[in-house]
């Protein structure tokens, strides 16, 4: 039986491991810290790999509790109850923990506080519009991280952020910031920008 433990153990590790990526940034938001933020990025190129783990894991454990157990031919009438940790119930626990950390990137935007849109009397000829090329963003929570941490600056207009393609599109006032320090602020982030192009 402490090879049932070893395998629910090690499923719910690979499946934190999976979302550890997305799930560090609002740990490092909710400690005030953006340099926590890119410590596991290296994990996102791993993330296919961690899933399929799981998911064998998760299935192996499975079958071998589903599995018939073998009857004993004995004249006791003695029945063993199984441990809670060792049971079906707790075994379905941890798969739809399992399930809900695998998911996380998918709803990690919800963690982040809405950025309030500033009306900013600006003069025209000192709004830039600037494409930033991100690359180490795999969800949705990795947009929120990024707009999250550009909106920090002063003069920012408006920001669209996209992992899908891997950019973010910021409006800003030039007399209030510049490219370099959204840049910035992005590589805090933990992604890096490996481009950028003037809109407007």
């Amino acid at each position: 039986m402490k090879t049932d433990k070893k395998l629910i153990s090690l499923g719910l590790l690979t499946a934190i491991s999976a979302s550890l990526c997305c799930i560090t940034p609002i740990l490092a938001l909710l400690a005030g810290t953006s340099g926590l933020a890119s410590t596991f990025s290296w994990l996102n190129p791993l993330r296919p790999v961690f899933i399929g783990v799981t998911v064998l894991i998760l299935a192996f454990a499975w079958s071998q509790k589903l599995k018939p157990q073998k009857q004993i031919d004995c004249d006791c009438n003695t029945v063993e109850k199984t441990p809670f940790i060792q049971s079906k119930k707790f075994l379905g626990i941890v798969t739809i923990l399992t399930g809900v950390m695998l998911s996380f990137p998918s709803f990690a935007h919800v963690f982040y506080p809405k950025s309030e849109n500033k009306t900013i009397a600006v003069e025209p000829v000192n709004i830039k519009i600037t494409e930033f090329k991100v690359t180490g963003m795999t969800c949705t929570g990795c947009e929120e991280h990024v707009n999250h941490e550009v909106n920090k600056l002063s003069g920012i207009i408006n920001t669209k952020v996209s992992y899908e393609s891997g950019n973010a599109i910021i409006e800003f006032d030039e007399s209030k910031t510049d490219k370099e320090a959204i840049a910035e602020a992005i590589a805090k982030t933990g992604y890096s920008v490996t481009d950028q192009k003037e809109i407007r």
